[in-house]
């Protein structure tokens, strides 16, 4: 009876690597060969985002770490895991696997002190990893040096749009941009679907600016009101207008963006930031949710 080694029982499965080959780019031919298979590869990427390793360290059974860490930083620059992730989305989308009560929230994630002294000027590499932030999403909070991960999620818990900021930033400034971000593939011709039936966030989302934009856009929100913001409006009295609209059984349902972040945790590569620049840890983030979504669109078939 054969054995599979404790470090590989986190390897692909036949039938995820059956969904995952086809949303992989076309092989162009030229350049070096590769010294391993893309599966084997993309083991040993997933291998390092689950364990947080330095990349030197990954087990030489994936193949050797430049070629790792090459394939990994050739599709961060390329868009290849955004593109993967997206094309998960519409396959679950195609299988009903999307409810579209979308919760929004955000974590705190704590930057190493190797995510510290990249480079001023990113562009001048003679590789640009892209349009790198220009504080590498690193800034000072109670944690000391973090990064804020601001994260959407249907209520399966699989991720829908990720944004990378600075850990200081507030979230509510944020949410906007969360929701831009979420374009879900449709088969065939047409426009991807970009608009939630449903959004649930908590108080730190109640401002005029948000819950205008979810009516502007016939969103529905279930987002309680913040203390002084109910004061101010009974102050007003009837020029205060009446308060949102707020179901609390409802509510119950926006642990599924805490369950999320918890998933997306498990990784030590996202739980803990190792890497200097914001692009390199968004792709991270990235293969963390291609993950989740492996797991479930097999796990349902």
């Amino acid at each position: 009876m054969g054995t599979v080694l404790a470090g590989a029982r986190h390897d692909l499965t036949d039938a995820q690597w059956q969904l995952l080959e086809p949303l992989l780019p076309a092989v162009s031919g030229r350049g070096r060969p590769r010294t391993g298979t893309w599966r084997q590869l993309i083991d040993g990427i997933r291998w390092r985002v689950r364990s947080g390793t330095p990349w030197r360290d990954v087990p030489e059974r994936y193949g050797s770490w430049q070629s790792i860490y090459g394939l990994f930083r050739r599709w961060q620059r390329d868009g290849t895991w955004a593109a993967i992730l997206a094309g998960l989305q519409q396959l679950g989308d195609a299988a009903g696997l999307i409810c579209w009560d979308v919760s929004v929230d955000s974590t705190l994630v704590r930057a190493h002190q190797h995510a510290a002294g990249a480079r001023r000027d990113p562009a001048s590499q003679v590789e640009p990893p892209g349009a790198e932030p220009v504080d590498h999403a690193l800034g000072r909070s109670r944690g000391g040096w973090t990064t804020t991960l601001h994260l959407a999620c249907e209520q399966g818990r699989k991720p829908l749009s990720m944004v990378i900021t600075a850990g200081h930033r507030g979230d509510s400034p944020q949410f906007v941009r969360v929701l831009e971000r979420i374009r879900v593939r449709r088969p065939g011709r047409g426009r991807p679907r970009t608009r939630p039936d449903r959004v649930l966030a908590d108080k730190a989302y109640s401002s005029r600016a948000n819950r205008a934009y979810l009516r502007r856009r016939g969103i529905r929100a279930t987002i309680p009101t913040k203390r002084d913001q109910q004061a101010h409006r009974r102050k007003r009295g009837s020029r205060g207008g009446r308060s949102p609209r707020f179901d609390p059984d409802i509510y119950r349902q926006r642990h599924a963006v805490e369950a999320s972040i918890n998933l997306h945790k498990q990784n030590r590569a996202v739980a803990t930031r190792y890497e200097k620049l914001a692009l390199r840890y968004e792709a991270t983030t990235h293969i963390a949710g291609i993950n989740i979504w492996l797991r479930r669109l097999v796990n349902t078939r």
